[in-house]
């Protein structure tokens, strides 16, 4: 097989592959073979039709077309591997060329990853934001925990902000009522938004036995989107009773004894927070520090596909969420042109970050075990929400395995290119990151390596038996 490739832009190649005759012989004889097996010819047992048979009976032309079918794929992936080329979609192939008994060519053009020169990226500076952690902020979470140990009681008043109710909802459509959208005996909070535009101000004034009707617009299901007639009626008004803010709550709800050793923990527990949501911004600092330093062509039908992935996937969750995107774009003061602007500029830094990633895990050589794949596939399925068992039997099932794969690997090179990284806050300080446990505290530095361990080992032993000793310092 002879190959050939053309550079039609820096993401796109033009492969040109000529096959000889007699590589085709295997992918002929199975044509044959398959044909045989599934043909009834008069004097002749199944799968024992001769060639020539086959040939009179269906035509040498149809079993020619079979084995170019089989045998296309396979020296298409052989020319990308000679000419190491990464395609990124599937490739466009034409047969320009064949002849019985004489060979093969054909052309294929594809979206290829394209060839990048990294500048250093060691020592790479970047700055984030202090960590700013506020008494507000603790007290904010005592109160959120304090609500967690509240009890309701009902009162003999219309409800108000805050408060909660338990109600029946039903919407309609010209009087009829819409599949879907009816709750009964739901507690609410007044006020907590995210169900139906006008519920909360239609709950606020209301008593237990009082209802009201008031239009609003569904964000889900055959009619999202049109206006409807929605009915809520209350059957219970309850307002929230905390508990005392003392050591007997500290004792309810956390193994501390003290008020006060509650909410040192729970300072603690949010610098931690704090000190991962600032490592986050790093890593997210020095590969944009990166990504400025390097030119990244893009293959625009990549970039194409991850946009309708990601818009898909938004609109979905808004959807979850009973979100229309007008709410949401009015909730993020965005237009749609801003949203989708923005939208395209994350998707190409994420695509340009992917391919520099992949070219320093290339660099260095990164590999991974089959420990890292497995404790990879749980994680992932933890995330959302699977049986590890059952997502690792659907990514092997559909030949996923490799996206997990560089998924790892990608990881590995953020990791190196972040624990190299010179990152500081706007204070000046130096952000710890080399040694930032998942749980967001500092763990101690790593023996640099074995063999350091090893030489400076060897090197005492050495010192303690000729009984040497370091020159005196003046």
């Amino acid at each position: 097989m002879k190959s050939a490739v053309e550079t039609l832009s820096p993401t796109r190649a033009k492969l040109t592959v000529e096959v000889p005759f007699e590589e085709l012989k295997p992918s002929l004889d199975a044509a044959y073979k398959q044909i045989a097996q599934q043909i009834n010819v008069p004097g002749f047992r199944r799968g024992k039709v001769p060639p020539a048979v086959i040939d009179r009976q269906i035509g040498r032309g149809a079993v020619l077309d079979q084995a170019i079918n089989d045998v296309v794929p396979q020296k298409y992936m052989e020319a990308l591997q000679a000419n190491d080329l990464t395609p990124l979609a599937q490739p466009e192939i034409e047969v320009t060329k064949f002849e019985d008994h004489d060979g093969l060519e054909f052309t294929a053009e594809v979206d290829v990853k394209p060839e990048i020169v990294l500048p250093s990226y060691d020592g790479i500076e970047a700055q984030v934001d202090d960590i700013v952690l506020s008494d507000e902020d603790v007290e904010e979470q005592v109160q959120a925990l304090r609500e967690r140990f509240a009890t309701l009681i009902d009162v003999e008043r219309p409800a108000a902000d805050g408060d909660f109710v338990v109600m029946d909802l039903v919407a309609t459509k010209d009087g009829e009522p819409v599949p879907g959208a009816e709750v009964a005996g739901m507690s609410y909070r007044v006020g907590r938004g995210g169900m139906l535009d006008g519920l909360d101000e239609a709950l606020v004034g209301l008593a237990a036995g009082d209802d009201t009707t008031f239009t609003s617009e569904l964000v889900g299901g055959d009619l999202v989107g049109e206006q409807v007639d929605v009915r809520v009626s209350v059957s219970q008004v309850q307002e929230q009773e905390l508990p005392e803010l003392d050591d007997e709550f500290a004792q309810m709800a956390s193994e501390f004894d003290t008020l006060d050793e509650l909410t040192v923990d729970v300072r603690e527990r949010l610098g931690r927070g704090k000190r991962l949501e600032q490592a986050a911004a790093a890593r997210d600092a020095v590969l944009e520090a990166l990504l400025e330093k390097v030119e990244i062509p893009l293959p625009e039908t990549v970039v194409t596909d991850e946009l309708n992935a990601r818009r898909g996937n938004i609109e979905q969750q808004l959807a979850y969420a009973g979100i229309s995107m007008e709410k949401y774009l009015e909730d993020e003061k965005q237009t749609q042109e801003e949203f989708e602007a923005d939208l395209d500029r994350r998707v190409r830094d994420a695509v340009a970050a992917q391919f520099v990633l992949d070219e320093i895990a290339k660099r260095e050589e990164f590999g991974i075990d089959q420990q890292e794949l497995s404790e990879h596939m749980v994680r992932r399925a933890q995330q959302s929400g699977q049986d590890p068992q059952e997502f690792a039997n659907h990514m092997f099932e559909h030949n996923h395995i490799p996206e997990l794969v560089q998924e790892i690997l990608r990881g590995k090179a953020l990791a190196r290119l972040v624990e190299s990284a010179h990152v500081t806050d706007a204070s000046g300080a130096v952000v710890e990151l080399k040694n930032l446990r998942p749980d967001g505290t500092i763990g101690e530095p790593e023996p640099e390596s074995a063999t350091a361990e090893a030489e400076a080992t060897e090197e005492t032993e050495e010192t303690e038996e000729t009984g040497a000793e370091e020159p005196a310092q003046a």
